[in-house]
């Protein structure tokens, strides 16, 4: 069974758990507990094969953003959110987007090299 990492990012209290949680168990969270880091596994299917979403849901303060670096490149897609009522976590986000793309773009590169 192929297995697929996703990381969600983004600012603290911007709904990543509640949305995590809604997509793999089918009930919202409407408590804010803060989150430092969780794992959750979902079993979907992908060109007609089963597999399996590793999704970790990264905590969003700032003492953990060392970490950050961590998580994307051992990522395989990346979900960004951000509130619509807070610019600041759109912000972090564009932030979170732009630490993405040069990891990404080095790890197609080297794919592509040994083609």
């Amino acid at each position: 069974m192929r297995e697929y990492k996703v990381v969600v990012l983004g600012s603290g209290g911007v709904g990543k758990s509640a949305l995590t949680v809604q997509f793999v168990t089918g009930t919202f969270i409407e408590k804010y507990d803060p989150t430092i880091e969780d794992f959750y596994r979902k079993e979907i299917e992908v060109d007609s094969s089963p597999s399996v979403l590793e999704i970790l849901d990264t905590a969003g303060t700032e003492q953990f953003a060392s970490m950050r670096d961590l998580y994307i490149k051992n990522g395989q897609g990346f979900i960004l959110v951000y509130s619509l009522v807070n610019q600041q976590s759109f912000q972090v986000a564009v932030f979170n987007s732009d630490k993405i793309r040069p990891i990404i773009c080095e790890i197609y590169t080297s794919r592509i090299g040994y083609l």
